[in-house]
């Protein structure tokens, strides 16, 4: 069967009117995501991921639905009241994205018009003083884990690197942000080179890799992993309370976007979905099925340890990320320190 990018929106589209025929607090939906590219597919699979409002808080924040093994449905549920105030989503760096320029397949009362034109007022949300807004606000919550991790939170050590991971992300995008939109997960280290070309700074990119033990593996090594980290993914997805992207039916989602990527001009790109995900997947294993896992991240000098030095690597990262933000607020008049 051929799945192309059109018939993907089709069945978004179905499935937002069947939703919101059947669900009266359904005030909006609409498709956000890889499918608002022009080539979605990374590895040949990609998702559908599709936001429903409610006018009452929901009760299931998430679903996924399996379509094939290669797509899935990725529905995310929002409550009417996180969009009380839409000039003030303008700097968010998430949401203010996504409401953007997503596809509307839904909605009543004019509720999203309303929001849209909202957030679009004025043509502010690309302008320097809220773009920085934006990426201050990802490099602040990079830098508050990274606070709570070096302050020694008891947590085990396969949560620590989820945290940590988070932060790198965070952290990651906060200089993204000063050309665009973050980066989807799969894609980070991928997309990363080109986004932030125009900010004149390889180091960045340098830093990331550095921070990601990216120099202790190869794509050979890489490749090997897959199998102990598909098997930690498989039994994870079984386990309640898993993060909900360890989920069976983002399997091939992982796996084929990593493979693809190794066989690319840029196989290191792959370390980052592979150990991302096997980090998420860890967190909800323990004892005997965490052995794989640590001789994998104790190769990237990622735990024991090592992982002091990391912290101090991304102390510095964060570091330089404030000296890139106060040149941009500088040369745009604004204002000059991190708050």
């Amino acid at each position: 069967m051929r799945i192309t990018r059109q018939s993907l929106i089709r069945v978004a589209k179905e499935t937002a009117q069947e939703r919101a025929y059947n669900n009266p607090d359904i005030v909006a939906a609409y498709l956000a995501g890889s499918l608002l590219r022009d080539d979605p597919m990374l590895g040949g699979t990609t998702d559908i991921d599709l936001v429903f409002v409610h006018d009452q808080p929901p009760r299931q924040r998430r679903e996924i639905i399996k379509l094939t093994p290669d797509f899935h449905i990725d529905i995310q549920r929002r409550s009417r009241e996180e969009f009380k105030s839409p000039r003030e989503l303008r700097g968010d760096p998430w949401l203010g994205h996504e409401l953007y320029d997503p596809m509307l397949l839904f909605e009543k009362e004019k509720f999203f018009e309303f929001v849209q034109a909202s957030l679009r007022a004025g043509f502010e949300f690309e302008g320097p003083p809220l773009v920085l807004q934006r990426s201050r606000a990802m490099q602040s919550q990079a830098r508050g884990i990274w606070l709570a991790l070096s302050e020694g939170e008891n947590k085990p050590a396969q949560q620590r690197i989820v945290d940590y991971f988070q932060a790198v992300y965070l952290a990651a995008n906060s200089m993204v942000e000063l050309n665009g939109a973050p980066i989807a997960e799969r894609r980070l280290l991928l997309d990363y080179p080109d986004r932030i070309q125009p900010l004149e700074k390889p180091d960045l990119y340098g830093g990331l890799l550095g921070l990601l033990g990216a120099s202790h593996v190869t794509a050979e090594t890489i490749d090997q992993r897959i199998p102990e980290w598909e098997a930690a993914f498989s039994t994870a997805s079984q386990v309640d309370g898993t993060d909900p992207r360890i989920h069976p039916a983002r399997l091939n989602y992982y796996e084929k976007a990593i493979k693809s990527m190794l066989s690319s001009d840029t196989p290191i790109a792959a370390l980052w979905p592979l150990i991302h995900t096997w980090a998420l997947a860890a967190a909800s294993l323990s004892g005997d099925q965490l052995k794989l896992w640590r001789t994998a991240f104790g190769d990237l000098e990622l735990i024991g340890s090592a992982f002091t030095q990391r912290l101090q690597d991304l102390d510095h990262f964060l570091d330089e990320i404030d000296i890139v933000l106060d040149a941009y607020a500088a040369a745009y008049g604004l204002e000059s320190t991190t708050s």
